[in-house]
């Protein structure tokens, strides 16, 4: 079922750190999404945040929470996406979604070739969980933000397809992309 325009769209933001977890460091990643979306966001929106380490069960367990009990239409990750051992944000992505994403992954390795030759590295990936969007991004705000400035654009289709609210966005930040005949006016 479609929400109608104007419904509020619930983002769960979901940082991934050992170090940020257990206080080594503060956590810049989710913060630098949440500013994203105060930026390019303009119909009614929300944010539950969560913090966990590198752990795959805790971070399932997040994410079907946000899902499921937070009643979040959109999740955006953030860590654990590299191919370090404890890197495992994106298998746990891939064990609470039943359908994987793979264009937001290849949109968003190609973001990121263009600044740094490492991004071959990352293993980012986005699902659909019943009628929400789960994105991993990478842990560095600077490359958070060049990401999202451009994949952000056909996230509110996404969410129009999947059964969740009408997000609508600043076209000077991002233009959010829609077919003429899924406009509403």
């Amino acid at each position: 079922m479609t929400m109608g325009s104007g419904e509020m769209c619930r983002f769960g933001v979901l940082t991934a750190s050992d170090r940020a977890s257990s206080g080594d460091y503060e956590d810049l990643s989710g913060p630098a999404i949440e500013l994203f979306l105060g930026e390019a966001v303009t119909s009614p929106w929300e944010v539950v945040r969560c913090l966990v380490p590198d752990e795959q069960s805790l971070i399932e367990a997040s994410l079907e929470e946000l899902v499921d009990s937070d009643g979040c239409s959109v999740v955006v990750t953030t860590g654990g996406t590299g191919p370090a051992p404890r890197d495992v944000t994106p298998e746990a992505t891939e064990a609470v979604c039943e359908r994987m994403l793979p264009g937001f992954g290849e949109q968003m390795r190609a973001v990121s070739l263009r600044h740094v030759p490492t991004a071959v590295l990352s293993r980012q990936t986005a699902g659909i969980r019943g009628s929400c969007l789960i994105l991993n991004l990478p842990g560095s705000p600077r490359s958070i933000r060049e990401i999202l400035d451009e994949v952000f654009a056909a996230v509110p289709y996404c969410v129009d397809l999947i059964g969740g609210p009408y997000i609508t966005t600043d076209s000077s930040i991002v233009d959010a992309f829609r077919p003429p005949h899924a406009r509403r006016e």
